[in-house]
């Protein structure tokens, strides 16, 4: 029995490995701490209630009978912490013996991978499992004290939590940093130059270029007002200008590397215009896999996350 996250994942795979596996799927968690109360024990080393969710219980119900009738049982959640974490919670949630349980992991929904993966079994990461509780944790002891005050200040339905509880703070701060700074003025100015070529047995080379004042009367110029500006330009005027080096060189492009997610959301965001939310639904579905031709379901991308 293969247990993974989407029905459409568990197509692709299930395609993949064959009759003698059934692949089905959790819908994601099926484990959550309860919303009424903490359900965090501060006082007993911040051990976190799990309840299996109303919304999963005949999900549940139907893997357990699957899962009794099954010889091994594994677990191809995704590969990130959530995706340990779900795993986890699925042989809580099923009481699946350790001897039973093997965890599979990949980064591409593609034949190969999906073997390779099968080939090499491990047990679950706890460590992974660990770091997902601790950020679940973290959100629900400042987010389920929080949320309440902000919906008395603000407006109900709001929620807050590790990230957005900080990241206020930090944006607090910053605009405080932007009201104290104290502007202060200064100039640049750049000179619009022309080399000819002086060799007479060539045909004259034109070349045109801006140069940047850097030193004047050869110290560090500051330029601090309009009446300091003109000054210096009024000299400069009559100057004359000496080229005492030309350095060539040769420059390579680099592809750009793979997206990362906030890279991929940016960039979706600023060609596209899609939201966060809409780039990362069509990634999921392109990971997973979409019809393609005669070859059927075929994932396109690697893990997006």
């Amino acid at each position: 029995m293969v247990i993974v996250e989407s029905p459409a994942k568990a197509k692709t795979i299930g395609k993949y490995l064959g009759s003698s596996f059934f692949v089905c799927s959790s819908m994601g968690h099926v484990r959550d701490l309860p919303e009424k109360k903490l359900s965090v024990d501060v006082e007993n080393n911040f051990t976190p209630e799990y309840k299996i969710m109303p919304s999963r219980k005949k999900l549940v119900s139907e893997l357990l009978a699957n899962s009794k009738k099954a010889d091994a049982i594994y677990l191809a959640s995704d590969l990130d912490r959530e995706g340990e974490a779900i795993a986890w919670h699925l042989t809580k949630a099923l009481e699946i013996p350790e001897e039973k349980t093997w965890r599979v992991t990949f980064n591409e929904i593609t034949k190969d991978a999906i073997l390779e993966a099968f080939q090499h079994p491990s047990p679950i990461n706890m460590s992974k499992v660990n770091a997902q509780q601790t950020r679940r944790i973290l959100d629900r002891l400042v987010g389920y004290q929080i949320s309440p005050l902000l919906w008395k200040k603000i407006s109900k339905g709001l929620s807050a939590g590790r990230v957005q509880s900080v990241a206020v703070r930090l944006i607090v701060e910053r605009e405080k940093e932007i009201k104290a700074f104290k502007p202060q003025e200064y100039w640049k100015i750049t000179a619009e130059l022309t080399i000819t070529s002086e060799d007479k047995d060539k045909i004259q080379e034109v070349k045109n270029f801006k140069a940047l004042l850097q030193k004047f009367n050869n110290e560090n110029v500051e330029i601090k007002n309009e009446s300091q500006s003109k000054d210096i330009i009024q000299e400069l005027q009559n100057a004359a200008y000496i080229v005492v080096n030309v350095k060539k060189q040769t420059k390579r492009n680099n592809a750009p590397p793979p997206f990362t997610t906030s890279l991929l959301q940016q960039q979706a965001s600023t060609r596209l215009q899609f939201s966060a939310k809409k780039t990362m639904l069509i990634a999921q579905q392109l990971y997973e896999g979409i019809d393609v031709g005669s070859e059927g379901a075929v994932g396109l991308i690697t893990y997006m996350r």
